[in-house]
């Protein structure tokens, strides 16, 4: 039997399809989108490379000021572990945010204070210690109201990291913000003090100053219950 002749199928014959102008303002949109997103990102690298999202000493004092709080800064004091327990110091704001305080122990006690929300005054040869780490401070006079003291716990509710919430009876009906930055060269001990709440300035306080010390730490590891 002879074999059958293969029988090819016949090609197919493609023709070009004509323009689509819709489909040429699709491609156009979705190419200015790519470029658009990846100098977004481009910007977001800059800023979190280069510090540009916090902002500068003199808009917080202009934050703080529009909020009728007084803010005070001053060359830091040098950071020696010189004091023992139960010393203090002639810190040159009050309350403190630099200069000498105490050290670990051989068991690593005393050190620091651990990072938490407080209803008793605290230890501040601790305090500056924590602030030399990059911590900052919310302190309340024992006359600021109790509906005032609630409107802190929940600021410090949403700013844990790296933060001390404490009565200071000598501030009577004052609150205090306190940290100790270490920039460009520089180190100043930042103290402010308000006769009420105000989120816009206290959070002006944190973006300009917390994570700042002159030796900080990781926020990650400054959480409620380390120190």
């Amino acid at each position: 039997m002879t074999d059958k002749p293969r029988v090819r199928a016949p090609k197919q014959r493609s023709t070009p399809r004509p323009d689509d102008p819709a489909r040429n303002r699709r491609r156009l949109l979705y190419g200015v989108g790519a470029v658009v997103a990846l100098a977004a990102l481009a910007a977001a690298v800059f800023l979190v490379g280069f510090g540009g999202g916090s902002p500068s000493a003199e808009e917080v004092r202009a934050d703080l000021e529009a909020a009728g709080c007084e803010l005070q800064a001053v060359d830091a004091q040098r950071g020696q572990h010189s004091l023992a327990a139960d010393e203090t110091s002639d810190w040159n704001t009050e309350p403190p945010t630099s200069g000498p305080h105490f050290g670990f122990d051989d068991a690593g006690n005393l050190g620091t204070v651990i990072w938490g929300a407080y209803e008793e005054p605290l230890q501040l040869a601790r305090v500056i210690h924590n602030l030399e780490h990059g911590g900052a401070y919310i302190f309340y006079g024992d006359e600021v109201p109790d509906a005032v003291v609630a409107e802190l716990r929940r600021f410090y509710d949403s700013h844990e990291r790296g933060t001390l919430l404490a009565p200071y009876p000598n501030l009577a009906d004052e609150i205090a913000l306190g940290a100790w930055v270490s920039e460009d060269g520089e180190e100043k001990g930042y103290l402010a003090k308000c006769s009420a709440f105000d989120r816009a300035a206290f959070s002006a306080f944190f973006d300009g100053f917390q994570f700042k010390g002159p030796e900080r730490l990781p926020p990650e590891s400054m959480l409620p219950g380390n120190n």
